[in-house]
């Protein structure tokens, strides 16, 4: 299975509202990066243990680690989870800039260093969930 199957898989098998909502984000990060790679995350690892949510990525950086590893990675991921969708803003050298920025003006949601969590879309206004996204793909940091 191709990760656009894994992908469509993966929302279809979310129950309403929230696949309605997963199929708006990815959507709309399809045409925010057309040609950006695509990844999808099982969340599980190489012990078929269960470690994270499924996440649906896009873009593509490389994520540096203090003992001087490397690891390829997308620059922004899409998870399910309990109570909502997180949407995850990674790369960011500056872990206080999303809380600052758009906290306060996004609605109903936790904003962290690099993770905008909320319940469903329709808590949020999407466009500053966009602004969030195009600040973290225009500014490669």
């Amino acid at each position: 299975m191709n990760v656009q199957q894994q992908i469509q898989e993966h929302i279809d098998s979310q129950p309403e509202p929230k696949r309605a909502d997963m199929l708006q984000l990815h959507n709309l990060m399809l045409q925010i990066l057309p040609e950006g790679k695509l990844w999808f995350d099982s969340g599980v690892d190489s012990n078929n243990k269960t470690v994270a949510n499924p996440t649906i990525g896009y873009g593509f950086f490389v994520i540096k680690y203090a003992n001087g590893s490397t690891r390829d990675f997308f620059q922004i991921g899409v998870s399910a989870n309990k109570t909502g969708i997180s949407v995850y803003i990674l790369g960011l050298k500056d872990k206080k800039y999303l809380a600052q920025t758009y906290g306060e003006k996004i609605g109903k949601a936790s904003v962290t260093g690099y993770c905008i969590k909320f319940k469903a879309l329709k808590d949020i206004n999407i466009d500053v969930l966009e602004e969030a996204i195009r600040y973290r793909l225009e500014n490669d940091k």
